[in-house]
């Protein structure tokens, strides 16, 4: 029987959230709960026909492509996998089936990551993980918050989750400004915010919340100087991908009290190693890629990984981002 593998079910939920029997009586289904290493893959993964990943959690590169000699199917969530040479899938024959997000199930869940955003600024700025942390050693309150109405919210990307940001602003009593490569006037004032320029962005915001895509033009957009323009009490939230910030730079800030503290759900390298010294910092909410992770987002996922897989088995397969694959 074909072997399928379901990768980084860290909380060991997929089996759970979309209905897998159909796949169950044609294909051997193995779940990993744990992220592998290149290395570990390599050898863990020799038998698979099928690889079933979950966001950017498994990096495929050429190197370990070239290594799994049974693969034939990479189901993704989205339309591209950054961390997935798809070069190299194409040229080995490998079929990469993407998900489908204007899909009506994913209507529902698409408030994911915009709530799970504002849940962790307000952890941040009321140091709400290291009070929880005071609270189970048995001690009590150490520290002040800062209160969100009345301050200036920076918008860093005014797309779909950068929009939902700006509306939750507005109950909160906040001021919105935004800035992206590309933002217009009229765009930003549809939302209710005013378009700044990128150094204005952080020299007047007290909380700079970022929702821009990882590319090579946001790839360290946030460095030393940007966050040396920032206001000493002003908080950097980051729930997009962790490139985007200069680590070190972003690390050296949080260790000279140049800004007041930091939200950060992603890292440069996921997950994040256990000695990082971003762990350490007592002004630093950390959160592990939690954004997008509810059972409901989860489910739609995991229901397209079964179409794609199906489809694949009954020899019909469907949402194929390489089709040159096919052929191979």
């Amino acid at each position: 029987m074909p072997q399928v593998a379901i990768l980084d079910d860290y909380a060991g939920v997929a089996l759970d959230l979309a209905d897998w029997s159909q796949v169950r009586t044609r294909a051997d289904i193995t779940v990993f709960d744990r992220h592998l290493s290149e290395e570990q893959a390599a050898d863990a993964l020799q038998p698979f026909d099928v690889l079933c990943t979950l966001r950017e959690r498994m990096a495929f590169p050429r190197t370990l492509i070239e290594r799994l000699p049974n693969l034939k199917l990479i189901t993704i969530v989205g339309k591209t996998l950054p961390n997935l040479d798809m070069a190299a899938a194409t040229e080995h024959g490998v079929l990469v089936a993407h998900s489908d997000f204007a899909n009506p199930r994913f209507r529902s869940v698409r408030d994911a990551t915009p709530e799970f955003a504002w849940g962790l600024m307000i952890a941040t700025v009321r140091n709400l993980a290291e009070e929880h942390l005071r609270m189970r050693a048995g001690g009590w309150q150490a520290s002040t918050g800062m209160t969100l109405a009345g301050k200036t919210l920076g918008l860093l990307g005014l797309g779909r989750i950068g929009k939902r940001m700006a509306e939750y602003a507005k109950v909160f009593g906040m001021q919105v400004i935004t800035w992206s490569q590309n933002l217009t006037d009229e765009a930003a004032s549809a939302v209710g915010a005013r378009r700044v320029d990128k150094a204005a962005l952080f020299e007047e915001s007290d909380v700079v919340s970022i929702h821009l895509v990882l590319s090579e033009r946001t790839r360290g957009l946030v460095g030393a100087p940007e966050l040396a323009l920032m206001k000493p009490h002003a908080y950097l939230i980051n729930t997009s991908r962790g490139p985007i910030v200069d680590e070190a730079a972003l690390i050296a800030a949080l260790t000279a009290g140049r800004i007041a503290g930091a939200g950060l759900d992603v890292y440069d390298s996921e997950p994040l190693p256990p000695e990082h010294p971003l762990r350490l910092l007592p002004t630093v909410t950390l959160s592990p890629h939690l954004g997008y992770v509810t059972r409901e987002m989860l489910g739609a996922f995991y229901c397209d990984t079964v179409e794609a897989v199906q489809g694949w088995l009954d020899g019909t397969p469907i949402r194929i981002a390489n089709p040159e694959a096919l052929s191979s």
